[in-house]
């Protein structure tokens, strides 16, 4: 069983607040649901919604068709309209234009009937929303008995929680005994800072917002060299004006992890949109040549997980590391049963003699921290930090999860894909002839990439980008080019049911 819910109106009305109490009752009712945010770069006004989707199974991605409409104005309808099925239902404002701010409140209550919920559902919720509010109950109610039940949902005994990209961010952080937090706001990251700042006083956490991400990436450099264990988000604007300092890391070796959230570009693009176009600057970006470590996570426990592994490498290796995100995994909501691994953090100590002066600069040095221009020492230095790197790229390959494989273990028909595109993946070939390949490490790559694709006969890649950046990334670590790609580059995620019928068509070629 799948429904999927779109609730649309303009921004202000209330519409997050609407998915999120419905996401609540759900899930506490036992069910999985996923929660789409479609919304413009506005304060007020235009045309925003969220895609709820609900299954009795685990579902990470929504459909492009509707099967129940919430409409919190006339646009809604018109925008939406064309996905309504035959049999899809219509929730219109009109009903309840005299609830003025209760609005959002009185639709709960109608799709809570519609679902088959109790009404105790909705109120509990209420209550700890809205302190009990007496208007509010009147409002829920007055929704709750405007309808009929149309989908009797049953109470099933699934224990499930809700967390978005950006919040795992901050879990990931917590469970790593992060010291410091340090950002820019910029879409879509932002809120990873609002919610590592949530408890920073109690947890004994400083989460500070800098003028700039030039100044976030240069306190996080001298934090780190301090002995804190830093972490800093952007989003690829903001990546960009770090590209100087990321250079600095490299030939200073103070660790550094960045969480990277990439949104539609290039320059300001549609800034609350989403793409996985930052992959090759994550790659490469700053001057010279310096090693890092580059890994995308795909689902809010993979970022928990990956959040505490890339701290711990980058001080373990002195090393750059890089949790790749975007805006479709950072901000929208997931459900899950499965609870994160966690990660060991070891201790790493930074062992400073007494008498001795600790140096680090953006400089060539000697074996006592001064700079040097000689060629024998430039050479030696080089060599010796793309060593650690080997080093490290042994460690992970021998202790770190760096592929995933999903569907039908023998298929010999391959997607490749990885990040939030891997969840519309994992929906869409259900029940096909079909293995996915899911890419967690970008860098360094495992080697079961090459052995994956060498036992396949059709193969496939799918990404969020004009160029296929991995299926590029892919060729040059392994020399094999795939010619079969599905390319999405509007802005907009997957959505399960249409790239369903993309694969199936591949499938049957």
């Amino acid at each position: 069983m799948k429904l999927n819910i779109c609730i649309g109106g303009k921004a202000g009305q209330g519409i997050n607040k609407i998915s999120a109490i419905l996401s609540s009752i759900l899930t506490k009712y036992g069910y999985y649901t996923f929660n789409y945010r479609d919304y413009q770069s506005l304060i007020r006004g235009g045309h925003n919604f969220n895609v709820l989707s609900i299954s009795d199974e685990p579902v990470n991605s929504q459909d492009s068709k509707i099967n129940i409409l919430v409409c919190f104005d006339a646009r809604t309808l018109s925008t939406h309209q064309k996905n309504l099925t035959k049999k899809s239902i219509i929730i219109n404002s009109d009903d309840f234009r005299y609830e003025g701010k209760n609005l959002n409140v009185a639709l709960a209550g109608s799709l809570v009937k519609i679902l088959g919920i109790p009404l105790e559902c909705l109120l509990d919720e209420i209550k700890i929303e809205f302190s009990e509010s007496k208007k509010s109950i009147a409002s829920a109610e007055k929704g709750y008995n405007s309808k009929k039940e149309e989908f009797f949902l049953r109470k099933l005994n699934n224990k499930i929680e809700i967390c978005s990209g950006n919040k795992a961010i901050a879990l990931g952080a917590r469970k790593a005994n992060l010291d410091i937090y340090i950002a820019y706001p910029m879409s879509p990251s932002t809120n990873a800072l609002h919610e590592i700042a949530k408890k920073q006083l109690e947890e004994n956490r400083l989460v500070f917002q800098a003028e700039n991400e030039i100044s976030v990436i240069s306190m996080a450099l001298g934090a780190s060299f301090a002995g804190a264990k830093t972490l800093i988000g952007t989003s690829g604007g903001g990546f960009d004006l770090m590209g100087e300092s990321l250079s600095m890391q490299g030939m200073s070796e103070i660790p550094l992890c960045i969480y990277l959230a990439s949104r539609q570009g290039p320059s300001t693009g549609v800034p609350t949109y989403n793409s996985q176009a930052d992959l090759d600057i994550a790659l490469r970006s700053g001057h010279g040549e310096f090693p890092r470590i580059v890994v995308a996570p795909g689902t809010p426990n993979e970022i928990i997980e990956k959040v505490q592994e890339c701290l711990f490498l980058s001080e373990k290796f002195k090393s750059l590391s890089i949790i790749l995100s975007d805006k479709h995994l950072a901000e929208s909501e997931y459900s899950s049963s499965e609870k994160p691994k966690d990660i060991p953090q070891y201790k790493i100590e930074r062992k400073i003699p007494g008498s001795s002066i600790i140096k680090a600069s953006s400089y060539e040095k000697d074996e006592f921290g001064n700079s040097t221009e000689l060629a024998s020492l430039t050479e030696k230095n080089t060599d010796k930090r793309f060593e650690r790197y080997e080093e490290a790229k042994d460690y992970i390959l021998k202790n770190c999860e760096m592929i995933k494989i999903h569907g039908k273990k023998d298929s010999k028909n391959l997607i490749i894909g990885w990040g939030s595109t891997s969840n519309a993946i994992k929906d869409a070939i259900k029940g096909l002839d079909v293995k996915f390949l899911q890419v967690l490490y970008m860098k360094p790559m495992s080697d079961e990439i090459r052995k994956e694709i060498q036992k396949a006969k059709h193969i496939i890649v799918i990404e969020c980008n004009i160029t296929g950046q991995l299926g590029r990334l892919i060729r040059e670590k392994t020399g094999i080019k795939i010619d079969s790609r599905i390319l999405k580059y509007d802005g907009r995620p997957f959505y399960t049911d249409e790239l369903k019928e993309n694969i199936e068509e591949w499938v049957s070629k």
